[in-house]
């Protein structure tokens, strides 16, 4: 399989040429889309579905309670299909759990703690309630538990590890771009859960459904579990993935990818911590190493977001500001004058005005 090639599939089960129905189809089909910028994971998801949704529909499916965004694996946070929420935890929680244990003892989290912290939460929410952050907070504190220097935020964490909570409908600001959500409880929010027969090889299956090209190090990587497991994975996952031969390793893909729509864009921007980039042990396959710095993650683990051309990164764009007018088109680098045309480029920024501009 040629670079080109490889690329080309990439884009097809990413279903950036190969776009779902829904949002929630898209979020449902990458299982999980990473988001710890909320804006970024929304973009995500609008830049994979069909009919140019905007960053308000996106809301609108949070609302519903479609979508749920929640700490899933390598303690980052994720969109996902609220219905497939509890079982990826049940495969990623404790590992996530067990990865945190010296951060929370540093943090005076003990089990006494965190029991309050459990009971305050869950009492303030048990009924239907929603909270934003500063709410669950106020709340915690109110409860005889100090929220203050990152206890908080591994409270949090912690409740949606166990499968306890989740981030839920959007915090509106009327005439401004949503920026939180409010806390929720699962048991609540969360009407139906999916509930595959080994959530370990189906976390494997839709990765390759999502990701592929990839391999088992690349979901090891993405899922934040040991080689070892992938491997099982792999070997439960029968003929529901397909191998492919790429440089001399072995890689796979769906064993029925998406369609490509022939009206797809050639170029994209995506956001920072995106998926296409991001999800893999080698991310080479898409970016010349000698440009990986360029993109990150750098010292402070930022992800910068990237241009698209062919499959291929071809440049960086910048992120938006508050001050930013609404509808107006961010300015973009690339990596060389001839990657994409300028045609292709104005059409992608674009449509990421468009998107963002409601």
């Amino acid at each position: 399989m040629t670079p080109a090639r490889l690329r080309a599939l990439r884009l097809r089960h990413h279903r950036l040429s190969a776009p779902a129905r829904t949002l929630t189809d898209a979020a449902s089909h990458m299982t999980a889309t990473q988001g710890q910028e909320f804006w970024g994971g929304r973009l995500a998801l609008a830049a994979r579905t069909a009919g140019a949704p905007t960053m308000a529909d996106v809301d609108a499916a949070f609302d519903r309670g479609e979508l749920v965004r929640s700490w899933t694996m390598r303690g980052t946070l994720h969109i996902v299909a609220a219905g497939d929420l509890a079982w990826i935890l049940s495969v990623t929680g404790d590992r996530m759990l067990r990865s945190a244990r010296k951060r929370h003892a540093d943090l005076g989290l003990d089990a006494d703690v965190m029991a309050r912290a459990e009971r305050t939460l869950v009492g303030a929410l048990r009924g239907g309630d929603a909270l934003s952050r500063a709410e669950a907070f106020e709340a915690l504190a109110a409860g005889g538990v100090d929220p203050s220097g990152q206890r908080g935020y591994h409270i949090l964490f912690a409740l949606s590890a166990r499968t306890i909570l989740c981030w839920g409908p959007v915090v509106g600001r009327p005439g401004k771009t949503t920026r939180e959500q409010r806390v929720v409880l699962i048991d609540e929010w969360i009407a139906e859960h999916a509930r595959p027969a080994d959530p370990l090889v189906e976390f494997f299956v839709r990765y390759v459904q999502s990701h592929g090209p990839a391999s088992p190090a690349d979901f090891a990587w993405w899922a934040g579990l040991p080689v070892g497991m992938a491997r099982r994975a792999l070997d439960g996952a029968g003929d529901r993935v397909a191998p492919v031969e790429v440089g001399g390793e072995t890689l796979y893909v769906s064993a029925a990818p998406a369609r490509r729509n022939p009206k797809a864009p050639r170029a994209f921007v995506l956001p920072p911590f995106e998926e296409y980039f991001i999800s893999y042990a080698d991310r080479t396959r898409v970016c010349s190493p000698e440009l990986l710095s360029a993109i990150g993650p750098g010292i402070n683990g930022i992800v910068r977001p990237v241009i698209v051309a062919d499959g291929e990164i071809v440049g960086t764009w910048a992120t938006p500001k508050v001050t930013d007018i609404p509808g107006s088109l961010p300015p973009a680098t690339l990596f060389a004058r001839d990657a994409v045309s300028e045609e292709d480029l104005t059409a992608a920024l674009a449509r990421y005005a468009a998107f963002a501009s409601s």
